[in-house]
């Protein structure tokens, strides 16, 4: 009796506070519509939409935690496991403003987002068509050879089941191209914040683990997935998911 009990008192609670927090993020990005159109260097548009995801994570109830090993370096590829809708906000929250994020194309189209995400340089890349995904990469290869730094998620989408899928190369060629090295990153809770599937957030720390950059290797044969295994490896230890490289 008292737990049907406990949900019947619990469940208006959930409801309640997720409605506060869609409407935290929803009338922060409103709110910073006029200075994103006005502002006319990425720069700036960057350093606002870092400091809006901040106050918004705050407010949300969703404070973040953040551990680094060492300073990240000043040129780099960061990757990270990839496990709600809430992980890119976490990201352009962490990250510094020098850093575009690679996405998949279909954000592009999402009302607002896709928007948002444009006006601060974030680079949307082709998974289906495979003549556009081998175009998007060698874009990205190029950005990477002049010093841009890129955010990637290297799963490219993420699973209700919980667990780490397997890691698509693109990061990890880009990385060996332009001689940059890898920086991993263990985002943890953003899973029970806003499960895949789910509508209704839920308030919570959230975790996030700068892990120790991992310099390319040419001369290795096969130098790119060396790079993407000794990443993978390192976030599965920390993200606190299963292996799930074989459902990828």
């Amino acid at each position: 009796m008292q737990r049907p009990l406990l949900r019947v008192v619990t469940w208006p609670v959930h409801l309640l506070y997720g409605l506060y927090a869609w409407g935290v993020f929803l009338g922060l990005a409103l709110l910073s519509l006029p200075l994103l159109l006005l502002l006319p260097k990425l720069g700036a548009r960057r350093w606002l939409m870092r400091g809006v995801a901040r106050v918004a994570l705050t407010l949300a109830g969703m404070p973040l935690s953040i551990h680094a090993t060492q300073p990240m370096p000043e040129r780099c590829i960061t990757v990270a496991n990839h496990s709600s809708y809430l992980d890119g906000v976490v990201l352009c929250a962490v990250l510094p403003p020098r850093f575009g994020f690679v996405i998949k194309r279909e954000m592009s189209a999402v009302p607002l987002a896709g928007w948002l995400l444009a006006r601060i340089g974030s680079q949307f890349v082709e998974r289906n068509d495979r003549r556009g995904t081998a175009r998007d990469a060698r874009r990205l290869m190029r950005q990477a050879e002049v010093g841009e730094c890129l955010a990637f998620f290297p799963e490219g989408t993420f699973s209700e089941v919980p667990g780490l899928l397997r890691f698509h190369i693109g990061a990890f060629a880009a990385a060996i191209r332009g001689q940059v090295p890898i920086v991993p990153i263990a985002l943890r809770d953003t899973r029970r914040r806003l499960p895949p599937g789910g509508v209704w957030p839920r308030p919570g720390r959230i975790r996030v683990l700068i892990l120790a950059p991992i310099s390319p290797d040419p001369a290795q044969p096969d130098a790119a997935a060396a790079l993407r295994d000794a990443a993978r490896a390192q976030i599965l230890l920390r993200s606190g998911e299963a292996d799930l490289a074989g459902a990828g």
